[in-house]
């Protein structure tokens, strides 16, 4: 294999790539759009899935725009706690979950003994220390 077919043969491998990647955003787009029926979105799939080049040229067409607006109202990942950044996954700064704690709180969303719980948790007191004081029972005692 010379040199030119090596770089013909990459050539076709990232435009490969590149068209996976725009059948997977197309595929995402049409899940996240929530006015479109169950089988709206089924007859797009089948649609873009047995007449690919036709299929995504027409999704292009008829749906880009709308595409481009649905991609920038998504939220970020971690957005919700989930994700690298998320809080769930222990990415959260602490003097931000003590904010939203203290927002939670101050909406009436948690009751002062639940922050104070996970205030403890978020300051690295842990839950066992929390919840065997709130039993009456220290850690060295057995259960």
């Amino acid at each position: 294999m010379d040199l030119w077919d090596f770089l013909i043969s990459i050539l076709w491998f990232m435009l490969l790539l590149a068209w996976f990647s725009l059948l997977f955003s197309i595929l995402s787009d049409l899940f996240r759009d929530r006015d479109l029926s169950g089988w709206a979105k089924a007859g797009w799939c089948t649609f873009v899935i047995l007449m690919p080049w036709l299929g995504v040229l027409v999704y292009l067409i008829v749906r880009g725009r709308s595409m481009a607006e649905r991609a920038h109202a998504a939220p970020y990942p971690g957005a919700y706690g989930y994700g690298p950044q998320g809080a769930a996954y222990g990415g959260g700064s602490v003097t931000g979950e003590l904010s939203r704690l203290a927002e939670l709180r101050d909406r009436g969303a948690v009751t002062q003994e639940e922050y104070e719980h996970a205030k403890a948790q978020v300051l690295g007191m842990g839950s066992s220390a929390a919840t065997s004081d709130r039993a009456g029972v220290t850690e060295n005692q057995p259960v």
